[in-house]
């Protein structure tokens, strides 16, 4: 366990250009598209595989302190449709958060059918692959649902594993633990897909503002 300074008010001081900060999470920075993801979901008569084509941006973010913990990270918007089919199947936003004195990573997540959660893992600055961990009742790494989905689709467990790779893809598997109502078994959700990108991120806020303050 990481031992947090005893002065809990003092912010350090951070680099504005989160780019460069980013640790395990640099190669995911950017616009992001792929027709090659697959879901996995409960129907009444058994699993559906789903085809779907994402979208996913990854913005990143100035800064975050809470006293003497300092944040870098991505703020990402990611939508989900079936094939020839305009109607969203998937919405969620939320950050990807990195902690480079404890090499924690976070993920929150929030979509709208009433669901919000965070992720927790650990990778080192230069990691190519981690795996994040929500689990149900947890006071630093939670789920929370709305009542209709806390009594028919209730959220055990979520995990997701990320992979980046040497030729500017990345990619994702993830798995829901559902405990569905007539069910004997939690039922394993899973989505998987991996995307390539089309187009760079946007530096952050203060990155932008020093740069312009440079002398030419």
């Amino acid at each position: 366990m990481y031992q947090y300074p005893a002065d809990i008010y003092t912010e350090p001081e951070p680099d504005a250009n989160t780019l460069a900060n980013l640790g395990p999470l640099t190669g995911m920075a950017g616009i992001w598209t792929s027709d090659e993801g697959m879901d996995v979901n409960p129907k009444p008569d058994g699993p559906e595989h789903q085809p779907f084509i994402e979208r996913y941006e990854l913005q990143p973010i100035d800064p975050q302190t809470n006293g003497p913990q300092l944040f870098y990270g991505l703020r990402y918007h990611t939508k989900i449709v079936k094939p020839h089919d305009p109607e969203t199947f998937h919405d969620q936003v939320g950050y990807w958060l990195w902690e480079p004195a404890t090499e924690a990573i976070l993920l929150t997540l929030s979509i709208p059918r009433g669901q919000t959660a965070m992720a927790a893992g650990r990778a080192s600055r230069d990691a190519k692959s981690f795996t994040l961990e929500a689990v149900r009742g947890s006071l630093t790494n939670g789920i929370v649902s709305n009542p209709f989905l806390e009594q028919a689709f209730r959220t055990d467990r979520f995990t997701i594993k990320v992979d980046i790779y040497t030729d500017g893809t990345w990619a994702y598997e993830q798995a829901t633990l559902l405990i569905i109502p007539g069910q004997q078994a939690p039922f394993h959700h899973t989505d998987r897909n991996r995307l390539r990108r089309l187009a760079a991120p946007t530096p952050n806020p203060t990155a932008v503002a020093a740069r312009a303050q440079v002398p030419t």
